[in-house]
């Protein structure tokens, strides 16, 4: 029976709690008595539930802005028709095919997802806008691109204040 009891008095010296970035951080056990796990099912459960999400969303948004930046920078007929029609010129489909290009790249690396997120929802943004101010059309793409590179940004929120934290 003591040694029952002497082994639930043991606490581990760390927790191991992994984030979206597929980074472990040490956390100090609570105190000496406690009964502590590394960790806890649901949240290891929960966690490997959000990796799955990010991953698939990650995914799927870089195939998606893989081939329209692609389009637009191979000088696909209905992208150039398209940007003649936002008036801008052609420089504007370049750029904005390395915008989405590269932001689909930032996507697939774990480190810069959240910035390829953030960057490529801003750009989608003001695809909504122009289809609906400018060239008409179905923004509904652009709004379905949008919540998924919002979704995929919210995840990885913690990136944002880890550097926002390291920049003060």
């Amino acid at each position: 029976m003591a040694e029952i009891m002497a082994s639930k008095r043991r606490c581990p010296e760390t927790i191991d709690r992994a984030n979206l970035n597929d980074t472990v951080a040490p956390y100090p056990a609570a105190q000496k008595g406690c009964q502590m796990q590394s960790t806890s099912a649901p949240s290891a459960a929960a966690n490997k539930t959000a990796k799955v999400i990010s991953w698939s969303l990650r995914g799927l948004a870089a195939a998606a802005f893989l081939a329209a930046g692609g389009a637009k920078l191979a000088g696909v007929p209905m992208m150039i028709a398209i940007f003649d029609q936002i008036g801008a010129g052609q420089w504007f489909r370049v750029f904005t095919g390395a915008v989405e290009v590269a932001g689909a790249i930032a996507l697939l690396v774990p480190a810069t997802a959240a910035f390829g997120a953030l960057l490529l929802a801003v750009t989608m943004v003001f695809a909504v806008l122009t289809h609906l101010f400018v060239i008409g059309g179905s923004p509904v793409p652009a709004i379905l691109l949008l919540l998924i590179t919002g979704t995929i940004a919210w995840l990885h929120r913690r990136t944002f204040a880890t550097i926002l934290d390291a920049l003060r």
